[in-house]
């Protein structure tokens, strides 16, 4: 008898049961959710954003992208920044209305926190790290980074985007440029520093968003591209017109550190 436990233990292991998946759970797309938290982001419009993701996973529109796929299954998860980086909701499967509505439960109870500075390179490294040690597989990878101001804190931008698009990953953003009065490490042309500085890899695109109500639409059309896997056709490039921003070349993208050298100086 004794020779027939360890057959037993490990026919529980592989069939699933109540232990740990031996292997990674394959799905269609890995997704990192990173949403900045700032001191430059209000009460309200933290709240809107917020609304706005869960909503969006309550949606037909999303669940219909995830069910779209090869194998029908996303795993997401939901990253806050500021000058770090805090995991709010732990990699989730989706797989069908069930999956997206406790996912967006979940996110809905969690506390809104504010965090100092705007680190998103620190929120590109963390994200990158949460992919490579998920117990997902995919064939895509997408980190989904949206903020109010460029990058004031950690290591230049260009550098974290660079290594996670090493690793295979893609970086979309969504960059948030309200009509309210601008703090002082505001830039007026943060789509254009997204699209220099931030965004990179296969397919990457930003929308951006000028109006407090824009957060519900910008976010849902976004998930439904990401997570359907759409190149920016022709038809999406009219849909998404705002996607597309035409700057000097080249950008500093160090704007966000020298303001807040100066910031310091004073």
């Amino acid at each position: 008898m004794r020779r027939r436990w360890p057959l037993m233990a490990c026919f529980c292991v592989l069939s699933g049961g109540s232990f740990a998946q031996p292997f990674p759970v394959a799905v269609d797309l890995e997704l990192v959710i990173a949403v900045d938290v700032s001191y430059s982001m209000d009460s309200e419009e933290q709240r809107v954003q917020r609304e706005g993701y869960v909503n969006a996973f309550g949606s037909p529109e999303v669940v219909r992208a995830v069910l779209g796929g090869p194998r029908g299954k996303t795993a997401v998860t939901f990253v806050e920044w500021g000058g770090s980086a805090v995991q709010v909701v732990p990699w989730t499967l989706i797989d069908g209305p069930q999956s997206a509505a406790q996912f967006a439960e979940e996110l809905r109870r969690q506390p809104i926190r504010r965090i100092s500075f705007t680190s998103i390179s620190n929120a590109l490294a963390f994200a990158r790290e949460l992919i490579r040690t998920s117990r997902f597989s995919a064939s895509r990878h997408v980190i989904d980074v949206s903020g109010d101001g460029p990058n004031n804190a950690g290591a230049p931008v260009p550098v974290a985007r660079d290594a996670a698009i090493a690793d295979g990953i893609t970086v979309d953003g969504l960059p948030i440029m309200l009509t309210t009065e601008p703090g002082p490490a505001a830039i007026h042309d943060l789509d254009a520093y997204y699209e220099a500085c931030v965004i990179g890899g296969d397919g990457a695109f930003l929308v951006k968003v000028t109006d407090v109500s824009q957060f519900a639409e910008a976010i849902r059309n976004k998930l439904v591209i990401e997570i359907s896997g759409f190149k920016l056709s022709e038809l999406h490039e009219r849909q998404l017109a705002a996607a597309f921003v035409q700057h000097p070349q080249p950008y500093n993208c160090l704007v966000g550190e020298e303001s807040q050298e100066r910031a310091i100086g004073k």
